[in-house]
C-alpha cells in the first residue's frame, strides 16, 4: 500500500502530536486542515493557489462526483488527480452525509440507500460496495467507508441503529475495497452518547482500518459536547494510526481538536464564509461588507503576509463585495484558507516546541469569533 502515518513526536502537555502521512503523490506534516473541493474544485480557488499556499492535500466528495460529471467520467481522464490538476494528494468523503442530509429523497436499507438525485430527481442506490467502486474509479489516495451519519439531536435508539449499521457496512466496504494504493478509513458514529461511540471505535479498531475518523459531529452540537466527544473517543483509537475530525475547520476547534490528539481536519468554513465576505483575521473576524470599512485603506489583517492582505484595502474588498465582482470571493477566500495555513504553522510549532499552551493562549487573547 502506498500509504503510511508516522508519529514524529508526542506533545509534553496534551494528547497532541506530530507526524506524517506519506501517499503515492507526497507527504503531509500532520496534524493538517484539508481545503473542501466539493465538486473536484476548492470554490474559487486554483490548484496553483492552493500549492503557492502551501496545501498538500484536498478533498473531493463522492456523491456529487458520481452526480456530476460522473465517476466514469473521472476514471477516463486517468482519476481525480488528473481530472483537476492536482499533484498533491487527494481524499474523497464516502457521500454519506450529503446521501442522508436528503430525508425526503432518500429510503434506508441494511442493502444500503435508495435516494433521489438533487439534480434531476433520477433514482440510485448507493451500497458499500457501490461506493467503494465509485471511489476507486476516482482514485483518491484516501478513501471513506461509507457511514450512516444522523443529525444533532438524535435519539439513543436510533443512534444505536445506525452506529451498528455504520460498523456492519465497514466490514463490507472493507471485503469490497481492492485498492492497493488507497487507504480505506474507518468512521465512528454514534452522535453524542459515550457507550456508542466507544462501541464503535472498538468493532472498527477491531477490522484494521489504515485511519480512523470521527464523523457526525459539527452537525449543530454545542462545541463543549463536540469536545467531550473527542475527550472519551480519541484515547480508544490506536496511536499508531491517523485520527481525522470531518467537518470541523474553525481555528479555535482546530487548536481543541490538536490538543486532543486529532491529526486531520476539513471543513468548508472558511471558503463559505469568504464568498458572503467575512473574514477571519488575527484579531477576529472582519465582515467587509460592513460600511466602516468604507474609508479604510489597511490590510484586511495587519499580522498577515498572504497576496490579498499585502496587495488590497478593506476599502477595496468591500468595494468589490458591493459592487458584486467575483474578486472580491477569490482575495478573501484566498486569505483565509492562508489564514488556517498559518494557524496550523503556529499549532505545530508550540507541538515541536513544547509551547502549544502559552501559543494557544496568545492566540485567543487577541481571536474572537
Amino acid at each position: 500500500m502506498a500509504f503510511s502515518f508516522e508519529v514524529l513526536k508526542h506533545s509534553k502537555e496534551n494528547r497532541g502530536r506530530l507526524g506524517v502521512i506519506a501517499t503515492e503523490h507526497n507527504q503531509i506534516e500532520t496534524p493538517v486542515f484539508m481545503p473542501v473541493g466539493t465538486q473536484g474544485a476548492v470554490k474559487a480557488m486554483t490548484v496553483e493557489n492552493l500549492a503557492e499556499i502551501g496545501f498538500k492535500i484536498i478533498l473531493g466528495n463522492t456523491y456529487h462526483l458520481y452526480m456530476r460529471p460522473g465517476a466514469d467520467i473521472v476514471k477516463e481522464a486517468g482519476g481525480l488527480h488528473k481530472f483537476i490538476n492536482w499533484n498533491g494528494s487527494a481524499l474523497t468523503d464516502s457521500g454519506g452525509f450529503q446521501v442522508f442530509s436528503l430525508t425526503n429523497l432518500n429510503k434506508v436499507t441494511e442493502e444500503g440507500v435508495i435516494f433521489r438525485s438533487h439534480i434531476d430527481g433520477s433514482t440510485h442506490l448507493f451500497t458499500p460496495e457501490k461506493v467503494m467502486e465509485i471511489e476507486l474509479d476516482l482514485g483518491a489516495d484516501i478513501a471513506m467507508a461509507f457511514d450512516v451519519c444522523l443529525p444533532y439531536p438524535s435519539e439513543y435508539r436510533a443512534a444505536k441503529e445506525a452506529m451498528e449499521r455504520t460498523n456492519r457496512w465497514a466490514e463490507r466496504c472493507l471485503k469490497s475495497h481492492e485498492a492497493k494504493k488507497q487507504a480505506l478509513f474507518g468512521i465512528v458514529q454514534g452522535v453524542t452518547y459515550r457507550d456508542l461511540r466507544l462501541e464503535s471505535a472498538r468493532v472498527l479498531t477491531s477490522l484494521g482500518f489504515p485511519g480512523y475518523a470521527i464523523g457526525g459531529l459539527s452537525v449543530g452540537e454545542p462545541k463543549p459536547l463536540m469536545y467531550e466527544v473527542l475527550d472519551y473517543t480519541v484515547p480508544v483509537l490506536p496511536e499508531e494510526k491517523p485520527r481525522y475530525l470531518m467537518g470541523v475547520g474553525s481555528p479555535d476547534a482546530l487548536w481543541e481538536g490538536v490538543e486532543r490528539g486529532i491529526d486531520m481536519f476539513d471543513c468548508v468554513f472558511p471558503t463559505r464564509i469568504a464568498r458572503h465576505g467575512t473574514a477571519m483575521t488575527s484579531l477576529g473576524r472582519v465582515i467587509i461588507r460592513d460600511a466602516k470599512y468604507l474609508r479604510d485603506f489597511t490590510p484586511l489583517d495587519p499580522n498577515c503576509a498572504c497576496y490579498t492582505c499585502k496587495s488590497y484595502t478593506r476599502a477595496y474588498l468591500r468595494h468589490l463585495f458591493k459592487a458584486g465582482e467575483f474578486l472580491g470571493g477569490f482575495l478573501i477566500t484566498y486569505h483565509n484558507l492562508f489564514f488556517l495555513m498559518e494557524v496550523m504553522k503556529q499549532i505545530k510549532e508550540g507541538l515541536r516546541s513544547d509551547t502549544f499552551s502559552e501559543r494557544k493562549q496568545q492566540f485567543f487573547a487577541r481571536y474572537t469569533n
